[in-house]
């Protein structure tokens, strides 16, 4: 294939750049979202298909996805840097868990050292993405914001598309309504969305949610504000990790940082699937265990039985990590403290609970969750023709049956998002090698048997449940089956044979195609392409 070279989008690590076909800009690889996936996505396909063009599209007028959405206080990882960062790029930090800051520096570092900022294309977002089986390449519909607030609408092909964005609506988050909200006459906000200008010094403050977000932010807003109240419907299971790994700082002091990098990694990635493990294979001991930490570190056993024990076993719902105990800190000196109940409504005082009692507040922060949305809101279809998400399966956890020369990047929900990304991207390199040795213009996953279908994300969190029935489902076996299990996953997803279970186009079959009409979809192309996807591996 031959490019015209183009400086706003050549970098490092890449001989090509995009070119133009019928007038229309042709890329090879369509990256979306310039995240930590992102990134990291670009090094892989830059660094072991150096022959592929690619572009980054990344919506927002940042890169960092969401570390630099996220700007509430005390934001941070709640898995460890070392599995968190880039296989790559070693993490030089002291801190395990780093907060947001941190790692968007990292991000941008990482981006910088090897050029792939000068691959992302910001304000612009994928408004539209069609499958051409005539022509084996995808038109995206791009919608650019410029700085005045305009917009625009372009257009751009590419042979493969692939979805970085997370599966978070960044838009928006789960916001239930409250009654009485209106008359509350204090300040409401939801961390996704934080204000600039929101001083909570001195203020009372009632943080409602028990997840991620709430533990992170009790803590850190407790530091300034008069009092600080969680308030939880249900507990959840929260561990305390150092925030300093003293065996991780002796590695690093000894070893240089690429084998230090190496070894504290596997350290972390066994810990974090045995814990997962004895939690999910002895969900009673792991329960006595996490329950006698914390009446260790709050010496309250009574708190520790109301408000810290839930009713779910450890890891159905992700575990929640606390450093250095910091929250559990200042429920000991009382500058914050857990209120299990169940909103009645708001008062202008503050909140009105189901027991009677008021919660007065100055700040009421709705840390209610997150809402899903798949592949970063990209809808896709083939030959015009929308693709029901919902009636696919996940190859490897990466690819999708009825979606030719498409992937997704899905974090573990058991360890660090990084681990699965960076198999994922380099999975789709293998994909993209397979099919430049083979001379295939697309290869698309298809299974030669049924397949019992199982939700892809398998977590009762209630931010999953709102939403999974929305994505694509993991079978039940083999590669249809999303396993949470790195060292399984590492050990068997570059060795997978992609003859068995990718239906592949010839080139020779498209070429004509290619070459006599546009890079439009074709109008009647579903009919010509036959009935569709094969659908008899789908269960009764």
């Amino acid at each position: 294939m031959t490019h015209s070279v183009d400086s706003s989008t050549a970098g490092t690590g890449s001989t090509d750049a995009p070119g133009e076909h019928d007038g229309i800009e042709h890329i090879d690889v369509v990256i979306v979202g310039a995240g930590l996936s992102g990134v990291g996505a670009a090094y892989r396909l830059q660094t072991e298909c150096p022959e592929r063009s690619y572009a980054i599209i990344e919506a927002r007028q940042s890169m960092g996805g969401t570390w630099d959405l996220f700007r509430y206080p005390g934001v941070r990882s709640d898995s460890d840097m070392f599995t968190l960062g880039y296989a790559f790029k070693p993490w030089r930090e002291s801190k395990v868990l780093a907060d947001g800051e941190s790692i968007l520096s990292y991000i941008k570092e990482t981006a910088a050292e090897f050029g792939i900022d000068r691959r992302i294309r910001y304000g612009t977002k994928v408004v539209g993405a069609d499958w051409s089986t005539a022509t084996a390449r995808w038109t995206v519909t791009l919608e650019r914001t410029g700085e005045d607030g305009s917009r625009t609408l372009t257009t751009v092909t590419c042979d493969f598309l692939y979805s970085c964005a997370g599966y978070y609506d960044y838009d928006q988050g789960h916001a239930p309504e409250f009654a009485g909200v209106d008359s509350f006459a204090g300040t409401v906000v939801h961390p996704q969305f934080w204000p600039e200008d929101l001083d909570h010094a001195g203020k009372r403050v009632v943080v409602i949610g028990s997840g991620a977000t709430a533990v992170t932010l009790v803590p850190a807003m407790a530091r300034s504000a008069a009092h600080v109240t969680m308030l939880q419907r249900t507990p959840t299971w929260i561990g305390s990790l150092p925030s300093r790994d003293i065996l991780a700082d002796g590695i690093r002091a000894v070893l240089p940082a690429n084998a230090a990098h190496r070894v504290v990694r596997t350290k972390n990635i066994l810990f974090a699937i045995g814990l997962y493990q004895f939690c999910r294979r002895s969900p009673k001991a792991a329960r006595r265990v996490l329950t006698g930490l914390n009446k260790r570190i709050v010496k309250d056993d009574q708190l520790v039985a109301d408000h810290l024990t839930p009713s779910y076993d450890p890891w159905d719902q992700r575990l929640c990590a606390v450093p250095d105990a910091d929250l559990f800190q200042v429920l000991k000196t009382g500058e914050a403290e857990i209120v299990t109940d169940h909103i009645d409504r708001f008062v202008p005082e503050g909140i009105r609970l189901k027991s009677g009692r008021v919660l007065e507040a100055d700040v009421v922060v709705t840390a209610t969750g997150l809402q899903l949305l798949a592949f970063g809101g990209i809808a896709p279809h083939v030959d015009g023709e929308p693709v029901e998400l919902n009636r696919q399966f996940v190859w490897r956890g990466a690819m999708m049956t009825g979606v030719p020369n498409f992937a997704v990047c899905i974090g573990y929900t058991n360890a660090s998002w990084t681990l699965r990304a960076d198999l994922t991207s380099r999975l789709v390199c293998k994909v993209l090698n397979h099919m430049r040795e083979n001379d295939y213009a697309a290869v698309e996953p298809r299974p030669t048997s049924t397949l019992n279908e199982r939700p892809l994300l398998d977590l009762a969190s209630g931010y999953v449940q709102r939403s999974i029935d929305a994505f694509p489902r993991q079978g039940d076996r083999g590669p249809w089956k999303v396993r949470q299990n790195y060292v399984l996953d590492a050990a068997s997803t570059m060795r997978t044979n992609l003859r068995k279970t990718l239906a592949p186009t010839p080139l020779s079959t498209v070429r004509g195609a290619r070459t006599a009409v546009s890079e439009q979809p074709a109008v009647g192309a579903a009919a010509a392409a036959g009935p569709g996807p094969e659908k008899s591996w789908r269960s009764a």
